[in-house]
């Protein structure tokens, strides 16, 4: 059976088992099995089983993933996010639109503390969603920009995201995180830039808010730094000693994790159910993504053995069209694949197909991988299977439809795709960063 034949069958497999509504991780270890069946050699099925222990066992940089994980959840039950989000609020509630600015430039703050877009989502979904309403924004704009801004936590280091990238691909996670930084801030202010532009345009869908609690600016600016610097400093020293090569992934998460642990006790905020809540909510989300990297690795070590692989690649090349049409081609697939799949399943299926081809090109492959990393964005928030929906609409109120939050999440999609086309055009925004910090003159 010819690798072209195998690889429509696999393919198929694939879309059958996730229509079907079964887990990903199973649909990809259960085609796997199935393929080499097919494909009448079950023999390579040892194979893919000796290269799981080799490249998922013995792979050290993937320990990060449950401590960043654990780091997260510790920060969350500290109570930090929520102190800070009351302060920015009373601060900016007189200003147009002062509301949604506030839970954009928070959600930047949390993507560098969580890096968990469900936990980002729901964090600020119960703190802002219902005062937003409750003062006249727009369900539509309320509902967008905090499914939006909540998956920043995947773009912006330290993300589980790049490190599973940098694991699977030849980059470092210290230059990877190095050239998502800038690109992640960059996508947040255009965020905000949206919501103050829909705020002076349209100012009915985000007003001015007069508050009842009398504040002084004086204090809530105080009361605004001193609840964020315990983070900021957090995430300064695990990103800078990464970034500079002073410890690696797992080094630096490991800090990172005792240190957000040393937060929660200094803010009297400890409690042994919820000590235990946490470590239970990272074996959970941490075996979800480890379930998933399995099913993956076996689903392309038979897609590969079995000759579909060289064939979705010979494919590709085929198409005889110029680099940038090629990678915006691939960039395209990326976002259609986003409309079904989460970003494991997309890059564990992605990388093997993409990477030798854009390394073939004389592309830099940094720049292509962050370009990937922005598309990845929209797979939380496209339908019909975007995850920020879902977590949005678990806590909405029932004035808030459905349609609300797709609508609402639409403008920001768009977003998404004008920052992938400013990186193109202006490269230096993924590479400078990783060029001063890396090349020696």
């Amino acid at each position: 059976m010819g690798g072209e034949t195998i690889g429509l069958i696999m393919a198929g497999l694939l879309l059958l088992g996730l229509f079907m509504g079964h887990p990903l991780a199973f649909v990809l270890g259960g085609t796997a099995v199935l393929g080499a069946i097919i494909a009448g050699k079950p023999m390579v099925l040892g194979i893919v089983i000796n290269r799981i222990f080799g490249d998922v066992l013995d792979n050290y940089t993937l320990i990060a993933i449950p401590l960043f994980v654990l780091m997260a959840r510790f920060l969350s039950d500290s109570g930090v996010t929520d102190r800070m989000f009351e302060a920015l609020r009373l601060l900016m509630a007189p200003v147009k639109g002062g509301l949604a600015l506030a839970v954009v430039f928070i959600s930047i703050l949390l993507a560098a503390t969580t890096g968990i877009i469900g936990a980002s989502i729901t964090v600020m979904g119960v703190m802002a969603l219902k005062p937003m309403l409750q003062y006249g924004y727009s369900r539509r704009l309320t509902s967008g920009v905090i499914a939006a801004s909540g998956c920043l936590g995947i773009l912006i280091p330290p993300s589980i995201m790049l490190i599973l990238m940098a694991s699977y691909s030849p980059l470092s996670v210290g230059e990877l995180f190095a050239g998502a930084l800038l690109p992640g801030v960059v996508l947040g202010l255009i965020y905000a830039g949206y919501v103050t532009l829909v705020a002076i345009f349209r100012p009915e869908l985000a007003p001015a808010v007069s508050l009842e609690e009398k504040v002084s600016r004086g204090d809530l600016v105080r009361m605004l730094l001193v609840e964020a610097v315990p983070p900021l400093l957090l995430i300064f020293g695990i990103l800078g000693s990464m970034i500079l090569g002073i410890a690696t992934a797992t080094e630096a998460s490991a800090i990172g994790a005792a240190l957000a642990l040393f937060i929660v006790i200094a803010r009297r905020r400890f409690a042994w159910n919820t000590f235990f809540g946490a470590m239970r909510e990272t074996a959970r989300t941490s075996a979800m993504i480890l379930f998933i990297v399995v099913g993956a690795t076996a689903f392309t070590g038979v897609f590969n053995i079995t000759g579909g692989l060289t064939a979705a690649q010979n494919l590709i090349r085929g198409l005889d069209m110029e680099p940038w049409m090629l990678i915006a081609t691939m960039m395209f697939i990326v976002f259609v694949l986003g409309m079904f799949l989460d970003w494991t399943g997309i890059v564990l299926l992605s990388f093997p197909i993409f990477l030798p081809i854009v390394s073939e090109m004389d592309v830099n492959l940094l720049w292509f991988v962050v370009l990937m990393s922005v598309v990845l964005q929209t797979s939380f928030l496209s339908p019909p299977f975007g995850y920020a929906l879902f977590y949005l609409r678990a806590i909405a109120p029932r004035s808030v439809s459905t349609s609300d939050i797709i609508v609402g999440v639409m403008p920001f999609i768009g977003l998404i795709i004008a920052m992938c086309v400013l990186i193109a055009v202006f490269p230096g925004l993924v590479t400078w960063l990783p060029e001063v910090l890396y090349t020696q003159s």
